[in-house]
């Protein structure tokens, strides 16, 4: 298992997300930024909007999710 924060993950906050793999991960910070969209939390919503500027572009948003998937790899095991 695995530790990574919201903020790693791309989002505004130290919430700790915990996974065996980074789908596991990439879900549970999903599911967490509904949650915070649906609070119209202003600092996930920023996030958010960043991300989805990421989004407009397939090839960065593609490297933007390998370079996610690499520091999770590297992480130590908890």
């Amino acid at each position: 298992m695995k530790s990574m924060t919201c903020k790693q993950l791309g989002g505004a906050c130290d919430l700790e997300f915990r996974a065996n793999t980074f789908d596991e991960m990439a879900a549970l910070s999903q599911k967490h930024g509904m949650e915070m969209h649906q609070k119209q939390d202003a600092a996930h919503l920023e996030a958010m909007q960043a991300m989805g500027e990421l989004m407009k572009t397939p090839d960065a948003m593609k490297n933007w999710q390998d370079s996610k998937r690499k520091e999770f790899d590297e992480l130590p095991e908890i």
